[in-house]
């Protein structure tokens, strides 16, 4: 099979996110199937008012994880363990150059989310790296790594809110066995966009962050009966499990519909097992326990039906950048 040139291809842009959306008035023709995706190209003359949210996943897993939340002008990456390469051609796609990038913001440091925040920050140097003053010595510590890399480093600190590319950002506690684990929240035009990746259980600090969420990005690590019955060694099975492991589909799941909201509009999940998930399982986890709550559930594929739900669930893919959003939470008509 031919090598997909990431270069030449353009991202869907979903372009909708509204408490009261209006469809325009051709959509509703008696010829026009309600289900045609409702989506406009990156580079599209029709562009989404500049309250909006940009958000992109360039993959999302054990083997890699980075993402962009940005605005009309300026974003921040989140993570650094996909390629810088693949990376910015992705984001010049999507009309973002590598100056609106301000900062890679990381979580931890294990290395499916640092591989290559050297090699971000070497090319880019006006770039700053955003993390805890114990994840930057983690990092140094588990990877062989330049400690030039302290000359991009930017101190943060947990629950102190501080300022990257016009957004208000948050970190707060995670539990996972990396260094001083975080998560984050993006506050921007009234939005709030929570990340919380890698995590056992979910801590207090967790819980009321991610209550906060118009926007989740929520990791759903694994099935249990698929865990159990799948080839992994007991050690890691157990290393998974554990209050510093990973996350249940069900214990996100429960989380997120019994905390849910009309606030909440999309919950992004995230960093899916290629061995003990599958998007499709997953989602229907998530799915099931929020219609259990008579909440309806779209796919975040902008279509019509879609755009009548209450909230959209959509599983982040492991190895391939995800549609590029743009996340309004008022009203914007197409």
């Amino acid at each position: 099979m031919p090598k997909k040139n990431i270069k030449n291809t353009r991202q869907q842009t979903i372009i909708f996110d509204s408490d009261d959306f209006t469809p325009p008035e051709e959509s509703m023709d008696a010829d026009e199937p309600d289900d045609e995706p409702q989506f406009a190209f990156g580079n599209d003359s029709t562009a989404p008012a500049d309250d909006a949210m940009r958000f992109i996943s360039f993959g999302s897993g054990s083997s890699g994880n980075c993402a962009y939340i940005g605005t009309a002008t300026a974003g921040l990456l989140i993570d650094a363990g996909i390629d810088a390469t693949k990376v910015f051609e992705v984001l010049a796609d999507n009309g973002v150059t590598p100056e609106m990038v301000k900062g890679v913001c990381l979580t931890h440091d294990h290395g499916d989310h640092v591989r290559y925040v050297y090699q971000i920050v070497r090319r880019h140097r006006h770039i700053r790296i955003y993390c805890t003053p114990r994840t930057l010595g983690g990092i140094l510590r588990r990877h062989s790594i330049s400690r030039r890399i302290k000359d991009y480093h930017e101190a943060i600190f947990k629950e102190i809110p501080f300022t990257l590319a016009g957004m208000t950002l948050t970190a707060f506690d995670v539990s996972h066995d990396g260094t001083d684990n975080a998560g984050f929240m993006v506050e921007y035009a009234g939005s709030r966009f929570v990340v919380a990746t890698d995590m056992g259980i979910i801590t207090p600090r967790a819980d009321f962050y991610m209550k906060q969420a118009n926007y989740l990005m929520i990791e759903s690590n694994y099935d249990d009966t698929m865990l159990t019955n799948g080839p992994y060694k007991e050690y890691l099975k157990a290393r998974i499990r554990n209050a510093t492991g990973h996350l249940d589909n069900r214990v996100a799941a429960r989380f997120v519909a019994d905390n849910y909201s009309p606030d909440l509009k999309y919950v992004f999940l995230c960093h899916l097992s290629h061995d003990n998930n599958t998007p499709d399982v997953a989602t229907n986890e998530m799915r099931t326990a929020l219609e259990a709550r008579n909440v309806t559930v779209g796919k975040g594929e902008g279509t019509l039906s879609d755009r009548a739900k209450d909230v959209q669930v959509v599983a982040l893919p492991r190895f391939d950048p995800s549609l590029w959003f743009v996340l309004r939470h008022h009203s914007y008509i197409i």
